[in-house]
């Protein structure tokens, strides 16, 4: 009984063995989605770091969203932004380092920083607005009218 076991595992195990390789053979790792979007993703910061230099992109998405906001907390700015907390607050410090962000305590909740654009961060935002449109522009330059909304459209429902 031991021997047949053995045997049923052996083949098995060969079948498991052609299938991955059957698998393996077929994968190509360029039509992978996810070298894809990594390769997209390397091309848009590229354009976004040659037209806006002096923000990383998620410094810019965060000065952006409190410009839009006007205020948020830290936690609220980093779940808008889809940045986790650790991230979030190195992002904020060096906003406030550069003078472009303020933060303030609340009275009812001293660990809640509320965050606000300084004039100088409002200022910087206005400045480099165009050049952030252009960024997509750019980045989306390749495709069609047409497909650039479809583009959008599909990468909204995977997000």
């Amino acid at each position: 009984m031991n021997k047949v076991f053995h045997a049923i595992t052996e083949k098995q195990q060969d079948a498991a063995t052609a299938n991955a390789s059957d698998m393996t053979s077929d994968y190509q790792l360029e039509d992978q989605v996810g070298f894809i979007l990594r390769c997209v993703n390397q091309r848009h910061l590229s354009i976004f770091s040659r037209l806006i230099p002096d923000l990383t992109p998620t410094q810019f998405s965060a000065l952006a969203k409190l410009c839009e906001t006007g205020q948020a907390s830290q936690n609220e700015l980093g779940r808008m932004i889809a940045i986790d907390a650790a991230t979030i607050k190195g992002v904020v410090d060096r906003l406030k380092l550069r003078g472009l962000i303020s933060s303030e305590s609340q009275p009812s909740d001293l660990r809640r920083l509320i965050l606000k654009p300084t004039a100088e961060g409002r200022q910087l935002f206005e400045q480099i607005g165009a050049a952030a449109l252009k960024v997509s522009e750019e980045t989306l330059r390749p495709l069609s009218d047409k497909e650039r909304h479809l583009f959008i459209r599909l990468l909204m429902k995977l997000r």
